[in-house]
């Protein structure tokens, strides 16, 4: 029976009816997915497939029936996995990495003159290198500089020292020098009903609201209705115009993951200020740089995506196109083509970047790291002459500078 999965939505807060549910074990019953019976909470991912029930498919379902809003996936992502352990995304990666080459036994610490002495390889040498090692490599090493292991100097594995390789199998980054990684990763949304700490972001927000009056609803002119009135010898003559709304139209576009979550709760802030400011609102999610494709639902990013073109196309150049994020990573992954951590994109995301910007020309980058460090990053350089310098710091100030100049 599924009456725990339904108290599990309830126990999550979830607005879920038992209308609803009925509805849901209805569609079961006439079979609209899977087999005509329910499925069994199930320990991993592959019982689940074993029994004959396509979770995927009873998701959608089941998402379909019982959420009656946007804002509530989250929410039903998290107690759909809660119940449903093991239900996951299987990376399809073209070579498999065997687990036990990568566990962690040891992280190696070097002082500066040793890593100094550390030799980097450049783009198209590191990955002509993995490719060899992949080919040549036929069992699990620790240490050294040369094989992918753990530990050692070599730039390929885990919980090793190099200036500059490609991560893989390791839990999270350690020293951020990786170029690549080469891992399954997984992202959460950002909370659009996180409680504010203050209101300066909304008020800094508010720089950008264009008012107009439009629409049927009406609303009282008090001042037109004084001057009816007193012209009508004292007899009141109301006066209704229509209500005033927020017609700025916004394309916010946040990078997750990463780096970013060190500013999670800042960046959930400003998200939930941005929901409540303006009334044209569309987000997207990107890790680290904008590609070919990006994604609303981080939890079924690779199921759910939209393509870049795509928005391109579905949105004029009316929308002020805000980008947020921190704009730290390996250059290679905004300039070279196969640079992304995720996959192997065709077209290095600078491109992307100058598609958006020319699409979108009122356009700015807010940046949560301190802007006394953007100096130090390389990567942060190439995005600022990308965004033609503008760039803002996640402040009170940098806010109402970014929104000054969208609204020239």
């Amino acid at each position: 029976m599924l009456l725990d999965f339904f108290y599990t939505l309830r126990s999550a807060k979830l607005p879920v009816s038992v209308k609803e549910f009925l509805t849901l074990l209805e569609a079961l019953q006439k079979g609209v997915v899977g087999p005509n019976a329910e499925p069994t909470q199930t320990d991993t991912f592959d019982e689940a497939y074993s029994s004959g029930y396509k979770i995927d498919d009873f998701y959608y379902l089941s998402r379909t029936a019982l959420v009656k809003d946007e804002k509530h996936y989250d929410k039903f992502d998290r107690a759909f996995a809660a119940y449903f352990k093991g239900v996951e995304m299987i990376a399809d990666f073209t070579k498999e990495v065997p687990l036990e080459w990568l566990r962690k036994n040891l992280e190696l610490q070097l002082s500066p003159e040793e890593l100094a002495k550390i030799e980097k390889m450049g783009w198209d040498e590191l990955m002509e290198t993995l490719k060899k090692r992949f080919e040549e490599q036929k069992e699990r090493h620790e240490g050294g500089s040369k094989w992918i292991g753990t530990g050692g100097t070599s730039p390929f594995g885990a919980y090793g020292q190099n200036p500059q390789g490609i991560r893989i199998g390791q839990d999270k980054s350690r020293n951020r020098s990786a170029v690549k990684v080469w891992d399954q990763r997984a992202y959460k949304d950002y909370d659009d009903t996180q409680e504010l700490g203050t209101r300066n972001i909304k008020v800094a927000l508010r720089r950008l609201r264009k008012f107009a009056r439009e629409g049927n609803e009406f609303e009282l002119d008090l001042d037109d209705t004084i001057r009816s009135t007193a012209a009508n010898a004292g007899y009141l003559d109301i006066k209704m115009i229509p209500e005033r709304h927020n017609n700025v139209k916004v394309l916010l576009l946040m990078d997750v993951g990463g780096t970013m979550d060190d500013h999670i709760a800042r960046v959930e802030e400003l998200f939930s200020a941005t929901k409540t400011e303006f009334k044209h609102l569309e987000f997207y999610y990107f890790h680290n740089c904008v590609y070919d494709f990006m994604w609303k639902n981080n939890r079924r990013r690779f199921a759910e995506k939209f393509a870049t073109w795509d928005i391109i196309r579905k949105y004029n150049k009316d929308y002020k196109l805000i980008f947020v994020g921190d704009a730290t990573m390996s250059p290679y992954e905004i300039l070279q083509p196969g640079g992304s951590v995720e996959y192997n994109n065709e077209e290095p995301g600078a491109d992307w970047l100058q598609r958006l910007t020319t699409a979108f020309p009122k356009f700015a980058w807010i940046n949560p790291e301190p802007q006394g460090v953007w100096q130090y990053r390389q990567s942060i350089s190439v995005i600022q002459q990308l965004m033609q310098q503008r760039m803002y710091p996640l402040t009170l100030k940098g806010l109402e500078e970014a929104m000054r100049l969208l609204t020239k």
